[in-house]
């Protein structure tokens, strides 16, 4: 399972604020965070039993993540959520990633998933269970769980709501601030009021905290490589930073060979 938390849209300075905390079984191992081979660039953990990733950004400014739900009928030999996880951040856009994933899980051939797609100008979560549905985002506060998206029955995602609604987040200092807090939140001795789970095989894992500004060196990116109520968040915005500018790279590329195309030098006698 897992639970994120998004602001979206609302802060100038970073259109995409996400916390995120994964929870696997664990003797699951897993590889932190890096960059990876390919095009686009992306910077993903890695599931060393499947292939796949459960969270990753790409060049793009694309954002995918993956939460198992509950699903009444899984095929007797599902292919892997986190393999189509790291397949959707091939996508350029958030739209795109939708649809492509929207096809994928209409085959059936998957264990249940929700899976969250996000960029600076659009994001969604398309609910992989029992049924496949999209509802896209609004600007504002967005909790996703192993339920839906803003689900009021589920306490966690109350709590979480409830800490972040607090004061205004209006920067992505605060955010992040507000954000870790909640994610390392331990539940109290009746079970409740907290995010971090923690039973004998299963529990959380790691998490990740994002900002995507549209000035990439705005963008921070911080992982904890356990529970961040045990593990503290490391720095990797020198990751991120690395392939966003991928993309402003190429850009500038682009623009240049256009320029010269259109410009080309004089004939010398």
């Amino acid at each position: 399972m897992g639970i994120l938390a998004i602001q979206y849209q609302t802060v100038s300075d970073s259109p995409i604020l996400l916390a995120v905390n994964r929870e696997e079984r664990f003797n699951r191992q897993s590889q932190a965070p890096r960059i990876q081979s390919g095009r686009p660039r992306v910077v993903c953990g890695i599931d060393r039993k499947a292939g796949g990733t459960w969270a990753g950004v790409n060049q793009h400014g694309l954002f995918v993540s993956v939460i198992n739900c509950p699903k009444r009928h899984v095929p007797p030999e599902p292919r892997s959520r986190g393999i189509l996880c790291r397949e959707l951040l091939s996508c350029k856009t958030a739209e795109e990633a939708l649809d492509k994933a929207y096809g994928e899980l209409i085959s059936g051939c998957y264990a249940g998933g929700n899976f969250f797609c996000v960029d600076r100008s659009k994001g969604g979560v398309i609910y992989g269970g029992d049924e496949i549905e999209i509802e896209m985002l609004w600007p504002g506060l967005h909790i996703l769980s192993s339920k839906r998206l803003n689900d009021r029955n589920d306490p966690r995602q109350e709590y979480v709501r409830r800490l972040l609604t607090l004061q205004r987040l209006e920067s992505s200092v605060l955010f992040w601030a507000v954000a870790s807090r909640a994610f390392s939140s331990k539940p109290d001795p009746t079970g409740k009021r907290g995010v971090i789970i923690a039973e004998p095989d299963y529990g959380t894992v790691s998490s990740i905290l994002l900002s995507l500004s549209e000035r990439t060196p705005r963008s921070h990116m911080q992982y904890a490589a356990g529970a961040p109520c045990d593990k503290p968040y490391e720095d990797i915005s020198a990751l991120l930073r690395q392939v966003l500018s991928t993309e402003r790279s190429s850009a500038n590329a682009a623009a240049s060979s256009n320029s010269s195309a259109s410009n080309p030098a004089p004939a010398t006698s």
